[in-house]
């Protein structure tokens, strides 16, 4: 597959799992009764939500003009890593579980490699793929970390303890 046509679908998928997770949101009007919930539930939103954002940004830019999506990943990757680490950071006062508090953590540390790797491409040479590649594998864990914070709403009782 080419990486356009990733992108095309990564980015429609995520826009999907979006409204789906406006729609869980939606239904479970409980969960919003409660501002570390809602926290919660606003970075599994931006899980979805950035790297469908990235997604369009690289199918503008593609290999031809990398600017074009290298400046909008740093971008978007500063403002998704910022705003889960305040998520985090007021995670343990909060009362959210060890098990979420560590997915939330990995999603800062993924947000921190997409920004490395747009602001300095040649590090991901050494593996023999382009830049844009490796972007796109960053971009499925972060979309995996998303799906792993909706598994755990959807079959515990207690993501905010």
């Amino acid at each position: 597959m080419d990486v356009s046509t990733f992108y095309a679908l990564f980015s429609t998928t995520c826009f999907t799992l979006t409204g789906l997770w406006w729609n869980v949101v939606r239904v479970r009007t409980d969960w919003s009764a409660d501002p570390a919930m809602r926290r919660t539930i606003g970075g599994i939103y931006l899980s979805f939500l950035l790297p469908a954002l990235m997604g369009l940004f690289a199918q503008v830019g593609g290999t031809e003009n990398p600017i074009l999506w290298r400046a909008p990943f740093v971008v978007i990757a500063v403002v998704g890593g910022v705003s889960m680490l305040r998520l985090v950071s007021r995670s343990r006062r909060d009362g959210t579980t060890a098990a979420v508090r560590w997915t939330q953590a990995g999603t800062i540390v993924i947000y921190g490699a997409i920004a490395v790797i747009g602001v300095a491409p040649q590090v991901a040479e050494p593996a023999g793929l382009k830049p844009i590649q490796v972007e796109a594998l960053l971009l499925i864990a972060l979309v995996a970390l998303g799906h792993a914070l909706v598994w755990r709403f959807l079959v515990t009782e207690n993501v905010v303890e």
